[in-house]
C-alpha cells in the first residue's frame, strides 16, 4: 500500500458551463479545487472569484438540523448511539423530487418552533408577572386605586429583616397622620399598605427612607391582585393549550425525518459544491481553476472535461509543489482502520511512506499482547462486527470498528496463549458448581512467567525499532544518501548484534567495531575534527535514547500483568462468599469496569509506542488531508 500519486489539474472552461462543471465533479468525488493563491499574476489579474448561495445553503442546513432536533425532541424519534444508514442511488439522491417537499416540512417545522419559542417566552412573561402578583393576593382594593383627595395609598416592600413593629412605632410617635400595613411576607421582603395623609407624604416617606421602604406599582393593571391573577391562569392555560398545538404539530411530522435526513446530507454536498464554487476564478465569460487529482482516477476526470469542452492540462508536482501537494492514503481492509491512527498523529508528507502497512502488524499485535484475554476479544469482535455490518459507519468510526475487530483477533489469540477468558473465570465457575479444579491449557501466563513475557516484550520492542530503523535506511538509500545510512543505521545494527553477541559470550569485537563506526561516522561524512566532543555528545545520547526506547516496550509486560491481576481479583472477591449468583454479578462488573479501562488504556499505550519509538525513526509528518468535491453523507450510503 502507498501513498495515492496525485495530478496537478489546471482547466479552462466556458462560464455557462459552471453548474454542470461542478455537479460533474462532485459526481466523480475526487477532484479537489484549490484556494485561489495568487501566485498566478496573469490570472489574478484578469479574473475574480466566482459567485455562489453558500450563505443560502448554510443558512438551509441550520433550519433542516433544527427541525431534526425538534423531531428527536417531540416525536421521540432516537437515533441510538449509531446512526443506521440506508442505502441509496445516486440519481435519487441528487434528484430534485424530494428537495422541495423536504424544504417545505423543514420550514413547517420551523415555523411551528418559532410558534413554540414565541408562547414559551410568553410563558416565562406571565410567569413572572404572576410571582409579582402572588404576594397582593389578599389586598383587596384595586391595583390601580392610588387613594382619595385627601388620604394616599401606597404598595410598597421592606427588607425580609425588618420589624414591622418598630415601623409602626415610629409611624405612631411622629407627627404624622399614616399607618402601615403588612399583607404577606417570605424569606426576601415584606409587603405593605402605606395608607397616609396627602399633605404627609414627604415627611412620612423620610421617616420611612432608613428602613429601606421601596414603592411598589402596577402600571397598566386594573381591578385586584386576586382578579388579576384569575386572568393570568386564564392566559397560562391558553398559552400553554397552544404550546402543545405546536409540539403536537411538529410530532406529526415524525414520519418525514428520513426525508428530512436524506434531505440535510443533499444540503451538505450543495454547501461542498458552493464552497468549491468560490475558488473558481472568471471574468463573466470563461471560469479557471487548478486542483489535484488521483492519477489512478485520471480516466474518468478526463472524460468530464473532454465532455463538457474544457481546456484542460495534468501534470506530476514539481519540487516546488511538493508541499502543497494533498495527500491520501491507499490501503486494503488489513491497514485501512489504521488510517484513524495516522490521522490522529499526522498524516506524512506526500514524499514520504505510507506508515499504515508497517504499523498495523505491530500495532494489533501489541494491543493483543496487551489485553491478551480471550473473553474480551471475543466482545471486541463481535462489537465491531455487528456495528460495521447493521451500521456500515464511514470516517473515524468506520476505521474504530474496523481497528476494534483486528485487535479483538489479536486479544482473542494472546489470550488463548495465555489461557485468560475473563482472568480465571471458568476456574472460579467450576470450583463453585462442582468443586472441581479446571484450568484452560496455557503456554505461559502472566503471574506465573512475568519475567519471561517482560524479556519477550523487551525483544519485540527491538524488533520495531530496528524495522523501523530499516524504513529510514532504505529511505536514504533511495535519495542517495549513502553515508548517512551506513553510519546512522547501519552502525548501530552493527552495535545490537555486538551488545547479544557479548552477551551470549561469544566475543566483544563486534561491539566494538560498532562503536567505533559510530564515533568515526560524523567524521567520514563530512562534520570535521572540530566536533569531537561533540560527537561523544551525540554517542551518549544515542545510547541513552535506545536504552529508553527499549525499555519503554516493558509497558507490554505490565499492561498484560495488570489486566489478568484486575479480572482474577474481582473474580476471587466473587467467590468468596461460595454462591454463583453473587459471583456472577461480582465478576462480571469487575470485569465490565477491567475492559472499558483497558480498551482503552492500551489504545493509549499502543499509540503511544508507534507515534514515539515507532515513528521517531523514519517518519515524516506535515502531510495536509485529500479534500475533494464529494458527496459526503451522514444518514445515508449512497451507491453507484
Amino acid at each position: 500500500m502507498a501513498i495515492v500519486k496525485m495530478k496537478k489539474l489546471r482547466v479552462i472552461a466556458m462560464a455557462g458551463q459552471r453548474e454542470e462543471l461542478l455537479e460533474g465533479l462532485l459526481r466523480l468525488g475526487c477532484v479537489e479545487i484549490s484556494e485561489p493563491d495568487g501566485k498566478e499574476q496573469e490570472w489574478s489579474a484578469l479574473l475574480r472569484r466566482g459567485q455562489s448561495r453558500l450563505l443560502s445553503a448554510k443558512e438551509d442546513i441550520t433550519q433542516a438540523g433544527t427541525a431534526l432536533a425538534a423531531l428527536k425532541k417531540y416525536a421521540q424519534t432516537k437515533d441510538g448511539l449509531f446512526i443506521q444508514r440506508r442505502p441509496i442511488s445516486e440519481e435519487e439522491f441528487l434528484g430534485g423530487e424530494t428537495v422541495e417537499k423536504a424544504r417545505a416540512v423543514s420550514r413547517e417545522i420551523g415555523e411551528q418552533l418559532q410558534a413554540l419559542t414565541r408562547l414559551q417566552n410568553e410563558e416565562s412573561r406571565l410567569l413572572a408577572r404572576q410571582a409579582s402578583l402572588l404576594p397582593w393576593r389578599s389586598l383587596d382594593m384595586p391595583l390601580e386605586q392610588e387613594g382619595t383627595a385627601n388620604v394616599l395609598f401606597r404598595l410598597g416592600v421592606l427588607p425580609g429583616g425588618a420589624d414591622t413593629g418598630a415601623v409602626k412605632t415610629e409611624l405612631a410617635a411622629a407627627d404624622t397622620a399614616a399607618e402601615i400595613y403588612e399583607l404577606s411576607a417570605d424569606k426576601q421582603q415584606i409587603y405593605c399598605l402605606l395608607v397616609c395623609h396627602q399633605a404627609d407624604e414627604p415627611s412620612v416617606m423620610e421617616l420611612l427612607r432608613p428602613h429601606a421602604f421601596s414603592v411598589v406599582s402596577f402600571q397598566g393593571m386594573t381591578g385586584t391582585a386576586a382578579e388579576n391573577l384569575q386572568a393570568l391562569d386564564r392566559q397560562l392555560e391558553e398559552n400553554r393549550g397552544a404550546q402543545t398545538r405546536a409540539a403536537e404539530a411538529i410530532a406529526a411530522k415524525g414520519g418525514e425525518k428520513e426525508l428530512l435526513q436524506l434531505y440535510t446530507d443533499r444540503l451538505r454536498a450543495e454547501e461542498a459544491r458552493e464552497i468549491n464554487a468560490e475558488r473558481l476564478l472568471t471574468d463573466g465569460t470563461i471560469l479557471f481553476f487548478e486542483g489535484w487529482a488521483p492519477a489512478e482516477r485520471m480516466d474518468g476526470v478526463q472524460a468530464l472535461l473532454e465532455k463538457l469542452g474544457c481546456a484542460w492540462e495534468a501534470s506530476d508536482p514539481t519540487e516546488e509543489e511538493i508541499p502543497e501537494v494533498p495527500v491520501q492514503l491507499k490501503n486494503n481492509w488489513f491497514t485501512r482502520p489504521l488510517n484513524m491512527v495516522t490521522e490522529m498523529y499526522s498524516l506524512p508528507a506526500y514524499n514520504n511512506v505510507d506508515p499504515n502497512p508497517l504499523m498495523a502488524p505491530f500495532f494489533i499485535l501489541f494491543y493483543g499482547i496487551m489485553m491478551a484475554d480471550m473473553g474480551y476479544g471475543l466482545l471486541m469482535f463481535l462489537a465491531g462486527t455487528i456495528v460495521s455490518r447493521k451500521y456500515r459507519p464511514k470516517g473515524t468510526m468506520g476505521h474504530m470498528m474496523g481497528l476494534m475487530q483486528l485487535c479483538g483477533v489479536s486479544t482473542f489469540i494472546m489470550g488463548a496463549i495465555t489461557g485468560g477468558f475473563f482472568g480465571d473465570f471458568l476456574t472460579q465457575v467450576v470450583k463453585l458448581t462442582t468443586g472441581g479444579d479446571f484450568a484452560l491449557p496455557a503456554l505461559f501466563t502472566p503471574l506465573n512467567d512475568t519475567l519471561m513475557i517482560l524479556v519477550g516484550a523487551i525483544a519485540l520492542g527491538g524488533v520495531h525499532i530496528v524495522v523501523g530503523m530499516a524504513v529510514s535506511f532504505i529511505r536514504k538509500l533511495k535519495a542517495g544518501a549513502v553515508l548517512d545510512a551506513v553510519f546512522e543505521e547501519a552502525t548501530w545494527w552493527i552495535v545490537f548484534i555486538g551488545i547479544g553477541l557479548m552477551a551470549a559470550g561469544v566475543t566483544n569485537i563486534v561491539l566494538y567495531a560498532g562503536l567505533a563506526l559510530v564515533v568515526v561516522g560524523p567524521l567520514v561524512t563530512g562534520q570535521g575534527f572540530g566536533k569531537i566532543m561533540g560527537i561523544f555528545g551525540s554517542l551518549y545520547n544515542h545510547v541513552t535514547g535506545f536504552f529508553g526506547d527499549f525499555l519503554s516496550y516493558a509497558r507490554l509486560m505490565a499492561l498484560m500483568l495488570a489486566g489478568s491481576v484486575i479480572a482474577q481479583v474481582f473474580n476471587t472477591l466473587g467467590a468468596i462468599p461460595n454462591n454463583i449468583i453473587i459471583f456472577l454479578i461480582i465478576s462480571l462488573a469487575g470485569n465490565a469496569l477491567n475492559f472499558a479501562l483497558n480498551l482503552l488504556g492500551c489504545y493509549v499505550h499502543d499509540l503511544r509506542l508507534q507515534c514515539l519509538e515507532y515513528f521517531g525513526k523514519f517518519y515524516e509528518d506535515g502531510g495536509r488531508p485529500f479534500r475533494p468535491l464529494a458527496m459526503e453523507t451522514k444518514y445515508v450510503d449512497i451507491t453507484k
